[in-house]
């Protein structure tokens, strides 16, 4: 690693205290490489990298591709053999969006509704998955411009791997609506037979359980996917771990913040909502750089050590 950062460490108070203890802790799978060398290799790919900038770009593609991913799903709705697929759908939103904006967003999903495009070959379904594509395409963008990618994939290969990865997010999305449903139908027909007293708490547990499950695999395929090096990963990787888990601190935490601080409504009016939605996918945005960055830093170094070995 880099000696002149090293050696600037051990001249401060306490952070070479830190840095010595780093260095004894060896982290498995790496070859002998010490949480000091991760977690130095992790920092300077994140001050390198313009992480913010990154973000920021990767929430506004983001956010352009939301409504259209939506209503490529509203359109496959009716093609889940499960009656209340499309309430699932809304039910997931809700759950899923901050305090305070759902009302906002509700409105343009009952519009969507009531003028859905006839068909799957319409224009605007296409055109949903051209724009949805776009999202997931600035995502893999923003993990190529990172400090610790040296491979990159042309842009046609790029924009077609992103839309297969787009369509299997749906898919992956009617299942998770499928199988929410389906816990419901099971718990209520507990209680019915008078094996559970209440299936409330069943329910929140179970919808609980796929929600976390569903932000993990959704990750984690971002993460394989998403560059050319990303296949040298494991599928689950410690990065999706680290995004998954500051990712549920971060939904409960701002849902906090928005309801019990932030007055985005009281000084904007209705526009207030759409900002509160902004700030909540770019905060998840740099969560999600922060992870891949991790990935990143744990291959860089896996890979340096290889060379080292060899060399």
């Amino acid at each position: 690693m880099s000696k002149e950062i090293e050696d600037k460490l051990k001249k401060i108070p306490i952070v070479n205290i830190l840095v010595r203890f780093g260095k004894k802790i060896k982290v498995p799978g790496l070859g002998g490489m010490s949480l000091y060398d991760v977690l130095e290799m992790y920092i300077n790919g994140i001050i390198k990298g313009a992480l913010t900038t990154r973000a920021g770009g990767i929430a506004y593609s983001f956010f352009m591709a939301i409504f259209p991913f939506l209503l490529f799903i509203l359109t496959l709705i009716p093609f889940v053999p499960f009656n209340g697929a499309q309430e699932g759908l809304l039910s997931l939103i809700a759950d899923v969006l901050p305090p305070d904006t759902f009302d906002a967003v509700d409105s343009v999903l009952l519009d969507i509704i009531k003028n859905q495009y006839g068909g799957l070959l319409s224009f605007g379904f296409i055109g949903s998955i051209f724009l949805m594509t776009n999202g997931v395409n600035a995502i893999f963008g923003g993990f190529e411009y990172s400090y610790h990618i040296k491979e990159v994939r042309s842009a046609i290969r790029s924009y077609f791997i992103a839309m297969l990865v787009s369509i299997v997010l749906v898919l992956f999305l009617l299942v998770t609506i499928v199988l929410i449903i389906f816990f419901e139908l099971i718990f209520q027909d507990f209680v019915s037979f008078g094996w559970l007293a209440d299936n409330l708490i069943w329910v929140q547990l179970s919808r609980s359980f796929i929600f976390l499950m569903m932000i993990f695999t959704t990750v984690s395929m971002l993460y394989h996917y998403g560059t050319k090096e990303g296949k040298h990963s494991k599928f689950f990787s410690a990065g999706a771990i680290f995004t998954t888990v500051l990712s549920i601190l971060t939904f409960y935490l701002f849902g906090y913040y928005i309801t019990e601080f932030a007055k985005y409504n009281e000084l904007y009016g209705s526009i207030g909502t759409l900002l509160i939605l902004m700030l909540f996918i770019w905060l998840n945005a740099i969560i999600l750089l922060l992870g891949f960055e991790l990935n990143a830093s744990i291959y860089s170094l896996r890979k340096q050590n290889k060379s080292d070995t060899t060399a």
